[in-house]
């Protein structure tokens, strides 16, 4: 199966031409820090494989996530929306694959000279402004189990991938909670039949159980990113 972006395939053959000769393949382990707070963005990422989280940490040290980044969207918005250096949040790669790292100035560049590159990444900010909102909300109203199914369906559909290579510490960062927080839902979701837990590796089985166990929000943000960039 070829692999894409889909922020890049939307783009027409001739403004992909001409970020085309900039753009480099790159491969992505777990774990590493693409960009830490106040740094400035030099590089941005249109993920092929790989996913990424968007996490804000605390005085205290805990850490949640707030967005997540896959091969529906492109890392590094702030380089085109007037600041190019963010002050809270750090990017982080939780599943390893590759992506096409392009220049930012390149990019802001493209972006302000052309109107189809310039109305795609706009549509894109506001429907990863919607998603985050949605996690706002899901973070707050929803139990852990549905959250936890949904934050699988998320990681599930941009990577294209039925198994997800997760450790329970990192999933616990991710969904804001303890370890053992994570052992009870995965718990919970193994004895609905609708996914497989094992040390660092879910597999989903059951697709439309998994989406029962999810709460509406995997569903809002899908419409939303579909009405603004387009079903692929």
């Amino acid at each position: 199966m070829k692999v894409h972006n889909r922020l890049l395939t939307a783009l027409s053959g001739e403004v992909y031409e001409k970020l085309a000769p900039h753009l480099k393949l790159v491969s992505l382990e777990r774990g590493k820090i693409l960009h830490l707070p106040g740094e400035t963005i030099r590089d941005v990422y249109f993920p092929l494989d790989c996913l990424i989280s968007i996490t804000i940490t605390m005085k205290d040290g805990s850490t949640a996530e707030t967005g997540v980044i896959g091969n529906r969207e492109m890392l590094g918005v702030n380089a085109f929306m007037g600041g190019r250096e963010t002050t809270q949040t750090e990017y982080i790669v939780q599943i390893a694959g590759s992506a096409m790292k392009l220049d930012a100035a390149v990019l802001l560049d493209e972006f302000n000279r052309n109107k189809e590159l310039r109305d795609l990444m706009l549509r894109y900010t506001q429907a990863l402004i919607a998603q985050i909102s949605q996690t706002t909300a899901c973070n707050r109203l929803h139990v852990l189990e549905q959250r936890f199914a949904r934050w699988l369906l998320e990681s599930q559909s941009r990577v294209e991938s039925d198994e997800l290579l997760l450790t329970q510490e990192f999933l616990g960062d991710m969904l804001g909670v303890r370890r053992a927080g994570v052992t009870q839902a995965a718990q919970k979701l193994q004895e609905k039949g609708v996914i497989c837990y094992s040390r660092g590796c879910v597999q989903i089985t059951e697709q439309q159980g998994l989406e029962a166990a999810s709460c509406e929000c995997f569903e809002t943000v899908g419409d939303e990113y579909d009405r603004l960039l387009g079903a692929q």
